[in-house]
């Protein structure tokens, strides 16, 4: 009546419903662990620097270079479900036409909960301008360490583990 490959359908069938109700699981029961990482930020120095654009060498570009301290304690959200950490310094300013603007200015990729303490001194990794070339009358930015979990299985969560406390403005450019 039932031949093999009828019973080996029903058996992987049934197989792969209880992996993918583990699985389902899984995902749900990581929102129960929620947890708040807790960190420093401070910014030292901000220095705006005129230099030639990429394409076209007669243009000047502003260039923002910063240097910060990071101190962070991530530790909190690495459990059983966390595959790594993506952890980043954004700047949030908005330009002089009025548009919010977020840019990456460094990040890391946590692995481990054995390197989720990040204490980093140092400068921008990436670089920091403005689309209209220049960040005067650029109103000041904030800066924020954030983070996104990923985890093994379930949805990325992302969250914030420190804020400058107050507003930074762009100083004037400086030729080069």
């Amino acid at each position: 009546m039932h031949n093999i490959f009828s019973r080996v359908n029903n058996v992987s069938a049934f197989l792969s419903s209880c992996m993918m109700t583990l699985l389902a699981a899984i995902a749900l029961s990581s929102f129960l662990f929620t947890a708040t990482p807790h960190g420093d930020l401070t910014i030292s120095s901000i220095k705006v620097v005129a230099s030639n654009a990429r394409r076209y060498p007669n243009k000047k570009q502003d260039v923002a270079f910063m240097n910060f301290n990071i101190t962070a304690d991530l530790t909190p959200l690495f459990h059983w479900n966390t595959k790594q950490l993506f952890v980043y310094l954004q700047a949030e300013y908005t330009n002089k036409q009025g548009v919010k603007n977020e840019v990456v200015i460094w990040d890391r990729i946590v692995r481990r909960k054995g390197d989720a303490f990040v204490k980093f001194a140092g400068k921008n990794k990436y670089m920091f301008r403005d689309i209209s070339s220049s960040f005067k009358g650029v109103p000041p930015a904030n800066y924020t360490l954030k983070y996104n979990l990923m985890p093994y299985v379930g949805v990325l969560q992302y969250g914030e583990a420190a804020r400058t406390t107050e507003e930074l403005p762009f100083p004037p450019s400086q030729r080069l």
